[in-house]
C-alpha cells in the first residue's frame, strides 16, 4: 500500500493569514486617509491663522477710518438727539439745562422783586421745552451735515481724544447747523409760547420809569445753546464707542475702533 506524502495545504491558516493581511491594509489606507485629512486640516488652520494675522496686522485705509468716524457720528447724533428731545432732555440736565442769558439777569431780578418771579420760571421753562422740541427735528440736519463733511487726517481724528470727531465736527460744521437749526428753534418758540412769553416780560421791564431798554436776540441764543447741548451728547456717545466694546453695534465701528 501506498501512501500519499504530499502535505495537504492547512486552509483555515491560510485563511486567517488573508483575514489578518486584509486587516493590515484596510488599516493602512484608512490610516493614510486620516493622516492625510489631519495634515489638510492643519494646514488648512494655519493658512486661516495666517490670514487672520495679516489681515490684522494690515493698517486701515483711509477711506475705512472716515467711513467708521463717521458711522460713530451718526449713531451719537442719533442716540443724543433721542435723548435731549423727549421731555426734560434739557429742562431736567442741569449739564445742558438752558438759564437766562446774562444780558437779561437784571430784567429778571427786577421783575421777580414787583412780583413775577413764577412768570420768569415759566420763561426759562419754556427756553428748555423749545429746546427739546427743535431738537426732535435736529437729526436730519446733524446726518446731512456728517455725510457731507470731508475728514482731512481721519488718521489723527481716530487716535486722538475721546471726542475727537465731535470737535472736528463741531469746529468746521458749526456755522451750517447754526443756520440750518435757527428756523427750527424760532418755530418751536412760537409752538411753546415762548415768544409770547418773551414779548410780556420785555413789554412789563420796559415800561418801568426810568430804566434803560431791553432788546435781546432770543432765538439766536437758544439756538446756540441748544447747540452745545447737542454737540456734548454727541461727544458722550463717541467716547462710548471709543471706550466700550459693547456700544460697537456694528461691524465696521468693531473694525475701526477695535
Amino acid at each position: 500500500m501506498q501512501y500519499n506524502n504530499r502535505v495537504q495545504p492547512d486552509y483555515k491558516a491560510a485563511r486567517n493569514c488573508y483575514r489578518i493581511n486584509r486587516r493590515k491594509r484596510i488599516f493602512l489606507v484608512v490610516a493614510t486617509m486620516l493622516i492625510t485629512l489631519l495634515f489638510s486640516g492643519l494646514l488648512s488652520g494655519c493658512e486661516t491663522l495666517d490670514s487672520l494675522i495679516m489681515s490684522q496686522d494690515q493698517p486701515l485705509s483711509e477711506r475705512t477710518i472716515i467711513a467708521g468716524l463717521k458711522e460713530a457720528l451718526e449713531r451719537g447724533a442719533t442716540l443724543a438727539v433721542e435723548v435731549v428731545s423727549r421731555e426734560d432732555g434739557f429742562f431736567g440736565n442741569m449739564e445742558i439745562r438752558i438759564h437766562l442769558p446774562e444780558e437779561l439777569e437784571d430784567v429778571d431780578q427786577t421783575l421777580r422783586c414787583i412780583g413775577l418771579g413764577s412768570k420768569m420760571d415759566e420763561f426759562e421753562e419754556s427756553m428748555n421745552r423749545a429746546a427739546e422740541q427743535a431738537a426732535a427735528l435736529a437729526i436730519d440736519i446733524f446726518i446731512d451735515a456728517i455725510k457731507q463733511m470731508t475728514i482731512g487726517d481721519a488718521g489723527a481724528i481716530l487716535q486722538g481724544a475721546d471726542d475727537a470727531a465731535t470737535r472736528y465736527l463741531e469746529n468746521n460744521y458749526r456755522d451750517r447747523l447754526y443756520h440750518s437749526f435757527y428756523p427750527v428753534v424760532e418755530k418751536a418758540m412760537q409752538e411753546v409760547g415762548l415768544a409770547r412769553i418773551y414779548k410780556f416780560i420785555l413789554d412789563k421791564y420796559n415800561s418801568i420809569p426810568l430804566i434803560e431798554k431791553k432788546e435781546y436776540n432770543l432765538d439766536e441764543y437758544i439756538t446756540n445753546r441748544a447747540l452745545d447741548g447737542l454737540f456734548l451728547m454727541v461727544s458722550r456717545e463717541e467716547k462710548e464707542i471709543r471706550t466700550n466694546p459693547v456700544a460697537r453695534v456694528t461691524e465696521l465701528l468693531k473694525k475701526v475702533f477695535g
